[in-house]
């Protein structure tokens, strides 16, 4: 709230000066280079730190030991293969060589200092080189020159590290003990980040921290909701507490674009990419994997943007985000990326490969794990043009156990869906005709948790129906999906959405269809964390169409729109649910609050909006036994929340009541001013009226008025006789 009292004080200061705030364009203005009028940055103090990279600027210099020691007639040919090697890498600068001569005999000392125009080249050099055999007498040992500085200040003689007091950090989880049982969200408008409280019952949002410059890009919260992330030049930070937002970790990342937490927030993995100073090279990107406790480096990967592109060919401009994929659960215990017809697969324990080598999988397209086990899902297409089939295979880690294989012919693309407790995956085929001109979809359904793991097969009544959005209910058993038939006349037709059961009531192993939903404006799905309800939404070309639906009742709750909204949002609870149109349009920025059937709550129109994100929740403790008693004992749980629903129906009545009785003072006491004026003013209007008085009804005296009108006029020609 600190940054809301200085706001307030800005706003006396300014009032008291006759000064208007809202005249005043505060992003146009400019501080003179060099000044910051005492305003110091956030990441200032990064500077002041031991960091050898920011501290001493030698962080493009390399020391390559370890080299032939060599009389001054041999120095040239020496330092032409020096640099053949290393020109490879990088642009060495034209004085960024360096071979210093022993004075006494003119001969090399065995090492030399290489100048690049960027740290990264420098980086890069001494991963590729570090342990190069020149020959069997020179293997190189290749060292960052910021390196030495550091090494130089440890001291000879070793003593014990001073032992720091405990002392109790703040409580993060504390916004979860809310009396209200609220939400929070951040959101980003022009400058300015702000968390808020969802305060549905108020029908407002209340302000819990407000921060103008925040972040450089984005804000990210963690899975678990524990902290909020920022993103900066000299790379993220971490913040959360108590009572405010105070900055827990600093992760040194320069330029840093992209930023990925595992699921059990034990690990950040952050991503950059650097220009080369040769515009012939690859771009250079640097992946980190911090731990999110401590802010330690635990591994880095590095390389070109083709390195770590899906399929890990070449050709590939941009890398797919995120490059490595968490292993389901709180442990985090694995993580694996794909390669070139491998699956690297990687433990944390050591951060090394599992088995220390990766899976070879041929011509492998895609993967993806169990929310909740260690299990991979890989897909495979057809090889040798058709003769090997396309496969889905589910591999068991750490073991590397192949649990369940499915072979698919004629295969032109694939996607797999997960459902969130891990218990049915979902494989989307889309599967060429027998004269190959066109495709159709079906869907082959993973029981992953029952016995041999059975697959069903899913076809569309209409083979001619493509797919537009299909989605999991959360911790349930019924999925959605969104179909269109391409080949209809109507260029814009309307879909159909059907939903499904993996239950039946005759035969649980059998999946069943609940009902088709036809002509609906909608091409996106979003269920609520809770299952039951879902929203189908027509974004884009429907222009921000919504229809709240209970699933469990197959019925239609509420129709409503928000025009042009670009992010459809569920909190965790399920309760309440955003829309909002970013800055993507240039109208209308803002959200909207909506109860889960539908009802709108309230509405926030923003300039310049960026992001809204609802703060996540960790899994509840409860047993599932406890949940369901819970539920069946809620109408004793919710007779205090009732209680205070009534309370703030009764305090908003009163509000309403009370603004109503200050318009009709307000109404009353303005026509008693004018009735006073008029009064006043009598005497003035009788004088002007020559003493005559006309305000009275009965000064005034009813005349009867003969009017003479003419009805017609006509031309006659009469004849005179003589």
């Amino acid at each position: 709230m600190g940054d809301v009292m200085v706001l307030n004080d800005i706003e006396a200061t300014a009032a008291r000066i006759g000064i208007d705030l809202s005249q005043l364009d505060l992003d146009s203005i400019r501080l003179p280079p060099g000044e910051n009028f005492g305003i110091i940055s956030d990441d200032e103090d990064i500077y002041q730190e031991e960091n050898s990279e920011l501290d001493s600027g030698f962080g493009n210099i390399i020391v390559v030991d370890n080299l032939p020691v060599v009389p001054k007639e041999k120095y040239e040919k020496l330092e032409n293969v020096i640099r053949k090697i290393y020109s490879q890498i990088g642009l060495i600068k034209d004085d960024g060589f360096w071979m210093p001569l022993d004075p006494e005999t003119q001969k090399t000392l065995g090492y030399c200092f290489i100048e690049y125009n960027t740290p990264q080249e420098a980086e890069l050099a001494k991963e590729k080189t570090h342990g190069y055999k020149l020959d069997r007498s020179h293997i190189f040992a290749v060292n960052m020159f910021d390196d030495f500085d550091r090494f130089m200040k440890v001291p000879d003689q070793w003593a014990p590290p001073e032992s720091n007091p405990y002392k109790p950090g703040e409580n993060l989880q504390q916004w979860l003990t809310d009396e209200k049982a609220r939400d929070q969200l951040v959101i980003r408008a022009g400058s300015d980040t702000e968390v808020l409280w969802n305060d549905a019952r108020h029908l407002k949002p209340e302000p819990v921290y407000k921060r103008a410059f925040w972040t450089e890009s984005f804000v990210q919260w963690s899975p678990l909701g524990t902290y909020l992330a920022t993103i900066h030049r000299q790379g993220a930070a971490v913040w959360g507490g108590a009572s405010t937002f105070n900055r827990l970790m600093r992760y040194a990342h320069p330029q840093v674009r992209l930023i990925d937490f595992s699921p059990g927030e034990k690990y950040l993995v952050t991503y950059s990419s650097h220009e080369p100073s040769n515009p012939r090279d690859a771009n250079r990107v640097v992946i980190n994997i911090f731990d999110v406790r401590t802010g330690k480096v635990m591994r880095d990967f590095k390389g070109t943007p083709d390195d770590f592109a899906i399929g890990g060919t070449g050709g590939v401009a941009g890398v797919s985000w995120p490059v490595f994929k968490w292993a389901g659960g709180k442990d985090d215990k694995y993580f694996a990326r794909m390669g070139k017809n491998v699956i690297s697969v990687y433990e944390t324990e050591t951060f090394s490969l599992v088995d220390k080598k990766s899976m070879k999988v041929e011509n492998v397209m895609d993967f993806s794990w169990s929310p909740t086990d260690p299990i991979l899902a890989l897909f495979v297409p057809e090889l040798g043009g058709g003769n090997q089939p396309a496969r889905v295979s589910l591999v068991q880690i750490p073991n590397k156990e192949e649990l369940r294989q499915k072979n698919l012919f004629s295969v032109s693309d694939c996607k797999m869906y997960w459902q969130s407790n891990g218990e049915y995956l979902a494989v989307k085929v889309d599967r060429y005709t027998k004269t190959k001109k066109s495709t159709y979809t079906g869907f082959e359904l993973f029981r992953i948790k029952e016995r041999d793991i059975p697959i069903e097969v899913l076809e569309l009544e209409n083979k001619n129906d493509k797919i537009i959005a299909f989605a999991w209910e959360p911790k349930g058993h019924r999925f959605a999906v969104i179909h269109c038939d391409n080949t209809s006349s109507n260029n814009n037709p309307r879909p159909d959405v059907s939903f499904y059961s993996m239950r039946s009531g005759h035969n649980t192993g059998r999946v069943s269809k609940l009902t088709t939903l036809k002509g609906k404006q909608a091409n996106a799905l979003f269920w609520s964390p809770s299952g039951r309800f879902i929203i189908l939404a027509g974004l884009k070309g429907f222009n921000g169409q919504l229809e709240f639906y209970n699933v469990d009742e197959l019925e239609t709750m509420a129709t409503a729109e928000h025009f042009m909204a670009t992010d459809i949002e569920w909190d965790p609870t399920g309760r309440y649910v955003a829309t909002a149109v970013t800055s993507v349009h240039e109208m209308e920025n803002g959200f909207n609050i909506w109860s889960f059937n539908g009802k709108l709550l309230y509405r926030i129109l923003k300039d310049h909006f960026f992001q809204f994100l609802w703060r996540p929740r960790p899994p509840s403790f409860l047993t599932p036994e406890k949940e369901e008693e819970i539920a069946k004992n809620l109408k004793k749980y919710s007779k205090k929340y009732e209680a205070e629903d009534q309370d703030v129906s009764m305090f908003l009545s009163e509000q309403d009541r009370e603004k109503r009785r200050m318009l009709k003072e307000e109404w009353e006491k303005w026509v008693a001013e004018w009735k006073r004026l008029h009064e006043e003013d009598k005497l003035e209007r009788q004088k002007l009226r020559e003493g005559e008085v006309s305000d009275e009804e009965e000064e005034y005296e009813a005349k009867d008025i003969e009017v003479e009108e003419i009805l017609d006029v006509s031309e006659e020609v009469v004849s005179f006789e003589d």
